[in-house]
């Protein structure tokens, strides 16, 4: 289990263009799915989408994902004699302090590395848990082949694993297909899926060649993908920060307040909620970028969390950097969207 936050590094975001690569086109068509897909009846269901899928979307290619999915962690996690206080018990102890000894899911520690710490508030984490016990939960479509390939003809799901778990096809009942995403739910579909394919590509870099590569990869390509994402979101995206690595990812005035505001709603320790500025026919839509254990290894402390051979990368490629210094659960910046209502 591995809810990254993978936004540690990406430090050149700006407007979209009108040529995006032909891969994050057809990320439109699961963004207008999600849109449809609301269920009003378990605030769970939400928290987990917009809190969880950057890293866990059942919607991901099997190769491409950085996190187990979802319907796994329910797996091993729910047992014939769990009880719904038990796995809440859990996974929230989980979420404050990962650690190997606590898995239940070496085999995806193994392949993904250890979840890093996130900011998410007790009572969130609480709903998502309350949510995953009693609901289906959305199954990738390739999971069935890989099930089989890891654990053969063994049952998936028996006893009070079965719960809520449908044909383990589809996001089960109480749908509403005829929804329309709110402002506040469409800001977060916008943010969800561009972390999650910044992460993606990301993630594969530090994986597969190290920190210092993924600066590089970072540098070149993270504009590229942003790009991309705002296309098909047909939306303008940018990061925006107090200490920017990229002096073009300074904040404004106005957007220094609300960077203070997101302190604020952090150290309160409280449900982070986005700020939304309506625009006549457009909607400004603001939401915090939180470190983790992750994001220090290129913003921490040098000689720290942050280690000499990343310092000097970062002051190669970024010569006016001021984006170091930073601890666990901190606001880094702020996604800035602009979308048309």
């Amino acid at each position: 289990m591995k809810l990254l936050a993978t936004l540690f590094l990406i430090s050149l975001l700006s407007a979209c263009n009108t040529n995006p690569r032909k891969e994050y086109l057809a990320i439109a068509e699961n963004i207008e799915n999600t849109a449809t897909e609301i269920n009003q009846e378990h605030p769970g269901k939400k928290l987990m989408e917009n809190n969880c899928y950057a890293c866990h979307n059942p919607k991901t290619a099997e190769e491409a994902m950085i996190a187990p999915p979802m319907i796994a962690v329910k797996m091993h996690y729910i047992t014939d004699e769990t009880s719904k206080e038990e796995f809440i018990e859990a996974m929230v102890a989980w979420a404050k302090n990962p650690s190997e000894e606590k898995s239940k899911m070496p085999g995806a520690v193994k392949k993904f590395g250890l979840m890093p710490y996130q900011f998410y508030p007790e009572e969130t984490i609480v709903q998502i848990a309350d949510y995953m016990f009693d609901n289906h939960i959305e199954e990738p479509e390739w999971f069935d082949a890989h099930y089989k390939q890891m654990h053969g003809n063994r049952p998936q799901m028996k006893g009070k694993m079965r719960r809520g778990m449908g044909n383990g096809k589809g996001m089960g009942k109480n749908q509403n297909t005829n929804a329309q995403p709110s402002v506040k739910e469409r800001g977060m579909q916008i943010a969800q899926t561009t972390k999650a394919e910044l992460g993606k590509n990301l993630m594969g870099q530090i994986q597969q060649n190290g920190v210092i590569a993924a600066l590089d990869f970072c540098n070149v390509q993270a504009l590229h993908i942003t790009d991309s994402m705002a296309t098909v979101h047909k939306a303008y995206i940018k990061r925006v920060t107090d200490k920017p690595r990229n002096p073009q990812n300074k904040a404004n005035a106005a957007e220094l307040q609300y960077l203070e505001n997101f302190k604020k709603q952090v150290a309160a320790g409280g449900e982070l909620n986005p700020i939304i500025v309506e625009m006549g026919k457009n909607t400004e839509f603001y939401y915090p970028i939180i470190t983790n254990s992750m994001c220090l290894k290129c913003h921490g402390t040098p000689g720290k969390e942050l280690e000499t051979l990343t310092l000097s990368k970062i002051e190669e490629l970024y010569p006016t950097d001021k984006a170091t210094g930073y601890g666990e659960n901190e606001v880094r910046g702020i996604w800035s969207f602009r979308f048309e209502n």
